[in-house]
């Protein structure tokens, strides 16, 4: 799931007029792009096979009544693996921000197929395919880096006659048209904005840093062939690494070997790409800090999402009047964790408070609106203004943890001269996104096993 939203990256060095000129121009150009990939889990014979597929494989598909079955599972067969399992070597595998690219992504690499060839990727939690710009029995030139499948010896295709296409993928995009036993199973995202991704579904091999410093091949991961994609999320990326909770994503697959923790520090989003943390897989002694708080992650209630219980938001001392509709994932609402997400969604109810509460603080400053920038409340800050007297944004979590962003994160810079507050209205009910940025200069440590949120401020250094 994206919303991708590019800002200003201020550049001491240089011709500053000139740089002011060329950001204002990619500006105009940018809009916010919501990808949202839509599961469909409404048959019962598509989840009782994908319970198959963990467990049952040699019998026939039963029936289960709530996709809750299907979570269920998965935890008892993360917990199995992680009892037996006593390593202390994890996945790491760097981490940047996109700005450099144009994007408000954030970046790692990859390396896939026999012999490995390296891609620069969108790391997504929202996301369960791991995809790659990719050539299958297709020749000629590309202005882009491109995985050509024909020269890779583990790359080998899923039919579209097989279960796995047919039903375990349908909520993948997988397509119907099959019109040979050997054509691949191929698959068309469609998203909301005109976005878009075609191409075949394989089976391949991964190759993985290690916390060691070692390599190690991940084979038989599923991944997308995609032949051709359009997005502005897309940005100076060869693909999409998906780290959703998912049987088919990179998640599962490496939290499978190495223990059922995954953890992140995303850097300052307008960080060039020189600067970078880790991504890592395993447990991660950096974690362990005496300023780290911890909240219940629900796996189950909008998946394969992951969510966490807000209980209300506040700023200083003062909790805003937002109505606990908002927070119920029962009643449509409900909150994710979303690196692919740039901003912060709030439903309506939640942003008019948050918003119009912040905004009294800038009373101050002219409220201005760049063109090319979709946010609703900015401001000119040619002149001086102490950041430092907005009050302190926080989160109020299940379990009596708080997140309490930077200010820089919900305060941010949109254009030369120009800073925002940093969220969206989603609407009514809707689906409330803590985005990349309000997470950045945190470590956040995501234990499936446990089903636990853990975070701590950090440099990401």
């Amino acid at each position: 799931m994206y919303i991708n939203t590019l800002f200003w990256k201020q550049n001491p060095t240089g011709d500053k007029k000139n740089q002011e000129e060329k950001m204002q121009k990619t500006l105009l150009s940018c809009l916010i792009t919501t990808l949202l990939l839509i599961t469909v889990a409404d048959s019962m014979k598509d989840t009782s096979v994908r319970l198959k597929l963990a467990h049952r494989d040699t019998l026939l598909p039963k029936p289960l009544s709530r996709i809750e079955d299907i979570i269920g599972a998965d935890q008892k067969r993360h917990s199995l693996i992680s009892r037996k399992r006593n390593s202390t070597v994890g996945v790491k595998m760097d981490l940047g921000s996109g700005i450099d690219y144009g994007t408000a992504q954030y970046f790692t690499e990859i390396r896939v197929g026999t012999p490995a060839k390296k891609f620069r990727v969108v790391v997504d939690t929202g996301s369960e395919l791991t995809w790659v710009n990719c050539r299958y029995r297709a020749r000629g030139k590309d202005n882009r880096r491109v995985f050509r499948a024909d020269e890779s010896k583990s790359f080998k295709t899923v039919g579209c006659l097989t279960q796995t296409c047919k039903v375990d993928l349908m909520n993948l995009f997988s397509l119907t048209t099959c019109p040979t036993p050997s054509t691949p199973c191929s698959y068309d995202y469609r998203y909301a904005d005109g976005s878009a991704a075609q191409g075949v579904f394989a089976k391949e091999t991964i190759t993985v840093g290690l916390t060691n410093g070692r390599m190690a091949r991940l084979p038989g991961h599923l991944i997308g062939c995609s032949s051709s994609f359009t997005g502005q999320s897309f940005q100076g990326a060869d693909g999409v690494l998906g780290l959703a909770f998912s049987d088919f994503s990179f998640t599962s697959t490496a939290t499978s070997l190495y223990g059922a923790k995954f953890s992140y520090c995303l850097v300052d989003h307008l960080s060039n790409k020189n600067v970078s943390n880790y991504l890592i897989f395993g447990s991660s002694r950096s974690t362990k800090t005496a300023f780290r708080r911890t909240t219940p992650l629900d796996l189950t209630r909008i998946p394969p999402f992951y969510a966490i219980n807000v209980i209300g938001i506040s700023l200083g001392y003062d909790m805003l009047d937002i109505p606990s509709q908002v927070w119920d994932a029962t009643s449509g609402g409900g909150t994710i964790l979303d690196s692919g997400t740039s901003l912060t969604l709030l439903a309506d109810a939640a942003y008019k408070q948050v918003i119009t509460g912040l905004a009294r603080y800038l009373v101050e400053l002219k409220r201005v609106k760049p063109e090319g920038v979709p946010i609703e409340y900015c401001f000119s800050f040619t002149s001086g203004f102490n950041v430092s007297k907005l009050p302190q944004l926080t989160f109020h979590l299940k379990g009596g943890a708080r997140f309490e962003p930077h200010r820089k994160s919900y305060l941010v810079d949109a254009a030369p001269g120009v800073k925002c507050l940093g969220f969206v209205s989603a609407g009514t009910p809707a689906t409330n996104v803590i985005g990349n940025i309000m997470q950045q200069n945190y470590l956040w440590e995501f234990d499936l096993m446990a089903s636990t949120l853990s975070f701590a401020p950090s440099a990401c250094t």
